[in-house]
């Protein structure tokens, strides 16, 4: 997952294996993945999070990242959520109009999380 990982993300947004492992570890989370991805999510209670939504850059565009949030919906509903947020990039185009065409929606802004580059909080209802 690290690799993958790495391959698909730059610098201080990279996980480490041990970062995985720990977050796998963690009560409530839970991964989902597809040839070329993964997604990595938490419940708690009747909310999930999505920590993290991985497709290799030679995967892209094949569908891949809408299915596996299609998956990650799924476990999360499983799992009793009803609620689910995630964190994006508000430089990541791509990742936005995923979540856009999803029907995921802006509900707040942490400025400069991303090392300078602000993060949109995103919320969706299953």
């Amino acid at each position: 997952m690290a690799a993958l990982h790495a391959g698909a993300f730059d610098g201080a947004t990279r996980w480490s294996a041990v970062a995985f492992a720990a977050t796998l570890a963690e009560p409530g989370a839970f991964a989902v993945a597809a040839p070329g991805g993964f997604a990595v999510g938490r419940v708690t209670l009747d909310e999930a999070e999505l920590l993290t939504l991985v497709v290799a850059p030679a995967q892209r565009r094949r569908g891949r990242a809408r299915t596996l949030l299609g998956d990650f919906a799924a476990a999360a509903r499983e799992r009793g959520a009803r609620t689910a947020f995630l964190e994006v990039a508000a430089d990541n185009g791509a990742a936005r109009a995923l979540y856009d065409a999803s029907g995921w929606r802006e509900v707040g802004r942490r400025r400069g999380y991303y090392g300078g580059t602000d993060a949109l909080i995103l919320v969706t209802s299953f």
